[in-house]
């Protein structure tokens, strides 16, 4: 007998790729347990299973910068409750990411995929239920996106929650309207200058270079610390939240084009976002 639950919850994530690097992920995530029946006649209660497995996730996984801790060209140290991670782009700039170690998962992989991560995840998760639960199937699932995307990467140190740390991401879809049409070669043009994106906030920028960004602040959590090649960063006056982001793009926009009427519908993550620009 198997149960399923099928887009139990999401996971926002940021993880670093051998060769694009810091890349943010929104997964949806599908559960399946394999069992026998209890007294009551169930393999488990839903509501059991979501909340462990949406807990658990929330734990390890989501909000975190995932590293795979077999990459090449990769230093991992960790040590009194902090983690620093320390590598090479392959064209030789440096990625440095120092952070509260609950910021950083480091799993044994030498790359993340959808694939590679369910499968440490289940190997974790069965422990999370009772005896007659004899088997669990964790799937990742990326959102199927018709239209432009980006994957990007922030971190909100005014953020009550996990947001506040300095490297985790999502992966969105955009979407302008320009007097009241949908502009397929805006949404390009914004989604590959957003293409593997940190967006920075430039109150966190400690030094700056033509050749690298170097990121710090202080929040709830820890002190946080992050050096990228100055190639991958986007900066705003204001915290990256998706409320600024679109706010952002609209007044850029705007600006552009001043006698059209623009609408921005920005993405963060999978079914949810900020709508800006000329909406009254």
């Amino acid at each position: 007998m198997k149960l399923f639950v099928d887009n139990l919850t999401h996971v926002d994530f940021s993880y670093l790729h051998p060769e694009r690097g810091l890349l943010g992920e929104s997964w949806a995530v599908n559960l399946v347990l394999d069992g026998s029946l209890d007294t009551q006649g169930m393999i488990c209660d839903f509501g059991v299973v979501k909340r462990r497995v949406k807990q658990w996730l929330d734990d390890q996984v989501d909000h975190r910068l995932v590293v795979p801790a077999q990459m090449e060209r990769l230093t991992l140290e960790q040590d009194q409750g902090r983690t620093r991670v320390e590598w090479r782009y392959p064209s030789g700039e440096r990625f440095i990411c120092d952070a509260p170690e609950q910021a950083i998962a480091a799993v044994p992989l030498a790359e993340i995929d959808e694939l590679g991560l369910a499968q440490w995840c289940r190997d974790q998760l069965l422990a999370l239920f009772p005896d007659q639960v004899r088997g669990v199937d964790l799937a990742f699932v990326p959102e199927s996106i018709d239209g432009h995307f980006y994957h990007y990467s922030h971190g909100l140190q005014q953020h009550d929650g996990n947001c506040q740390r300095i490297a985790h991401g999502h992966r969105s879809r955009i979407e302008i309207y320009r007097n009241d049409q949908r502009d397929e070669a805006l949404e390009g043009i914004w989604a590959e200058r957003f293409r593997d994106i940190y967006i920075g906030t430039r109150s966190h920028l400690q030094a700056e270079s033509a050749e690298e960004h170097h990121y710090a602040y202080t929040a709830p959590q820890g002190e946080f610390e992050l050096i990228l090649p100055a190639s991958v960063c986007y900066l705003m006056d204001s915290e990256s939240t998706v409320e600024q982001i679109a706010a952002h793009l609209a007044a850029e926009l705007q600006a552009e084009y001043p006698h059209d009427r623009i609408i921005v519908r920005a993405f963060e993550g999978i079914g949810k976002g900020a709508i800006a620009g000329d909406i009254a």
